[in-house]
């Protein structure tokens, strides 16, 4: 198993350095910022971008995994995403995840006149930008004829430290999604009730069995954060150690051998320190 955290970056600059550090030292696999222009839960409040504030924690770090969980394609071009993990892979010295999702978050892409497509348009965008920055991070060059996107003889220099390319992390809950991911990914991403995961787990085998693809080479990854737990009728994982175990527990019986979960609230490190020391290192 493995385990990481995400911390929203609604928070100064200073105290950002701080927790990653933080969770760093702690031994965490991982740690993910977010790819939002304006957070979700809190619109109206600061949150700085993702990608360059990715840049920014990685020259901060030394040793823990890190990425954007996830990337959201409509608001660039796969190129110059290609680009920007480029960069993030040679500056954290090959510790870069590369997440990467369709989107999602219609209110913002209203607030800043970024179209929105629909869903077919959605999934089928999301198909091509992975076939993109698959290729631009594997190959010298990449040209490309695609509904959405076209290149010609493109490629990102320098080439990436990690060989053949950074690993790809997929957001996706539906079927066509999914089958994107047993096609490209390194990991699956995704959020739900223990049943919505466990069949999205059995599709994504499927999908797997369908290509001859072994489906253990794909990492099983759950995103998390309280309040979903909550609706979920699951404890807050920070509660209290049981509660983490309660939580990992009942996921890992559905597929997932990779958690992801947002930051502890600070009265709530002593916990997250106890989960680190005790708990992780046995369920590892």
């Amino acid at each position: 198993m493995r385990f990481g955290i995400c911390t929203d970056q609604n928070l100064p600059w200073p105290t950002l350095v701080e927790r990653w550090q933080y969770f760093e030292r702690l031994g965490f696999d991982s740690v993910w910022d977010c790819d939002h222009l304006n957070q979700p839960s809190n619109p109206t409040g600061p949150y700085y971008e993702g990608w360059t504030l990715l840049a920014a924690l990685a020259a901060r770090t030394e040793r823990i995994r890190l990425g954007v969980l996830v990337s959201c394609n409509t608001f660039r071009h796969p190129g110059v995403l290609a680009q920007e993990a480029v960069t993030v892979d040679h500056i954290s010295n090959g510790r870069l995840e590369l997440g990467f999702g369709a989107g999602w978050f219609v209110a913002e892409h209203e607030r800043f006149g970024i179209p929105f497509p629909s869903g077919g348009e959605l999934a089928g965008r999301f198909r091509e930008a992975v076939q993109v920055l698959d290729s631009l991070l594997r190959n010298e060059t990449t040209t490309f004829a695609g509904k959405y996107y076209q290149l010609q003889g493109a490629y990102v220099r320098p080439r990436p430290v990690q060989t053949p390319r950074p690993p790809l992390t997929l957001g996706a809950h539906g079927p066509r999604m999914l089958r994107v991911c047993a096609e490209y990914a390194d990991g699956w991403n995704s959020f739900g009730t223990v049943e919505e995961i466990r069949e999205r787990n059995r599709i994504l085998d499927e999908h797997c069995a369908a290509i001859g693809r072994d489906p253990k080479t794909i990492w099983r990854s759950l995103y998390g954060w309280a309040s979903h737990m909550a609706s979920q009728g699951l404890p807050d994982p920070w509660a209290s150690v049981s509660a983490f175990r309660d939580v990992v527990g009942r996921y890992s019986a559905a597929g997932i051998n990779e958690f992801i979960i947002d930051q502890p609230r600070p009265e709530q490190f002593a916990v997250l320190e106890r989960v680190a020391t005790d708990v992780i290192p046995e369920l590892r």
